[in-house]
């Protein structure tokens, strides 16, 4: 037996922790150059890390989930974040610094894609709404943390604040071993392997492909929608952080609407929603001119991204629920991969093609978002008139 209010709180308190200890590691990177004499070339080198450990820890997460159940997953990964924050603090090799900084990113991953699958699992009706709950409890984390340390940065090291954190993530790790999870429903012994022979499922493989360009949107908005209004509309940098941030606020405040206000709305209508704003906000940026345009393309760019994961999570969730931590793996690992392609070829084409190509990138992918989710619901409500004609 568990609890699954319990279980919701710990799986929120593990995003919370993702949220907190990625936003942790950028705003300490300065203090770390200078406490290993890097340059910004070594510095990006070290960090470049973290986004494979990140996806080998998505790719693995799903297999022991499904087959040994949440408990000692959750609680050995959010140690291992806790090992990997305080390595960073207290480490003076180049070498032990970067396997910590990949341990944390591996643990991150995991207890990402393992938060999800256990919500999924928990949730008998709502899957939708819980998911997107739980998606604003990384936003809480990502968004609180950079006011604490700007707050703190004078006052104490950067390592305290490392601590700190490892101490969080310790503490998770405890209540996780002393909770009751639901069990592995792995009955058929598949082996980790089995996640490969999802691609022959042609619903589940459009869905990994609409978080392929979900995740890369995200990227493209949070990584250079800042250098394009400060070099390409002349917006000061102050109020194009303003307008970032916004965009994150959009997009948590969609996430809680959607869990609360919007929670017996379908999972197809949230996204249909979606993909209007989304354009919307696309057709905004790119008309846009002045910082109150882009302001107001940004907060709906980030409300109407804020269904594709949660969403897409529940339909996956429903539609393979005896293993559902294996498709979230198989469909999380895609994604992420497409946020690392699509944010470097961005790099790519601004440097040959000039800053204001981001607008245009991002009204493409809001299109190609919205023919992958027209044909999903496509193929979803012609699976669902076979099921009812059997």
């Amino acid at each position: 037996m568990y609890n699954r209010t319990a279980n919701f709180i710990i799986a929120g308190a593990g995003m919370l922790l993702f949220g907190i200890t990625l936003i942790t590691l950028g705003s300490v990177l300065p203090d770390l150059k200078i406490k290993f004499g890097l340059n910004d070339v070594a510095a990006g080198a070290l960090f470049a890390i973290l986004p494979f450990g990140i996806l080998a820890g998505s790719l693995l997460f799903g297999y022991f989930c499904d087959r040994y159940g949440y408990r000692y997953l959750l609680a050995a990964n959010c140690l291992l974040i806790a090992l990997g924050l305080a390595g960073i603090a207290y480490l003076k090799s180049i070498t032990l610094l970067q396997c910590c900084i990949f341990g944390f990113g591996f643990g991150g991953g995991c207890v990402n894609g393992a938060t999800n699958a256990l919500v999924s699992d928990i949730s008998k009706k709502n899957k939708g709404a819980n998911l997107s709950l739980l998606g604003v409890f990384f936003a809480i984390g990502a968004l609180g943390i950079p006011l604490i340390l700007g707050f703190l940065k004078n006052k104490i090291d950067f390592e305290i604040i490392l601590y700190t954190t490892a101490c969080l993530a310790l503490l998770i790790a405890i209540s996780a071993l002393l909770l009751q999870f639901p069990q592995g429903k792995n009955v058929n012994n598949l082996d980790a392997l089995h996640i490969f022979h999802l691609f022959k499922n042609k619903v589940l493989l459009l869905i990994a492909f609409f978080l392929f360009f979900q995740s890369s949107l995200e990227a493209i908005v949070h990584n250079w929608i800042t250098t394009y209004m400060q070099e390409n509309l002349r917006i000061a940098a102050d109020k194009a952080l303003y307008a970032l941030t916004a965009n994150i606020i959009g997009m948590a405040a969609m996430r809680l609407l959607t869990g609360s206000v919007f929670r017996k709305q379908s999972d197809r209508t949230m996204l249909l929603v979606s993909m209007l704003m989304l354009l919307s906000g696309s057709v905004l940026l790119l008309a846009g001119k002045t910082f109150t345009y882009v302001l107001i393309a940004l907060v709906t760019l980030g409300a109407g991204m804020a269904a594709g994961f949660p969403m897409m999570y529940s339909i996956v969730g429903t539609r393979h629920a005896d293993i559902s931590a294996t498709a979230f793996s198989f469909i999380l690992t895609i994604a992420l991969l497409g946020n690392m392609l699509i944010n470097y070829i961005m790099g790519v084409i601004a440097k040959y093609y000039g800053i204001h190509s981001v607008a245009p990138v991002i009204l493409i992918e809001s299109v190609i978002m919205s023919l992958l989710c027209y044909v999903i619901l496509q193929k979803l409500n012609k699976e669902k008139s076979i099921l009812k004609q059997t």
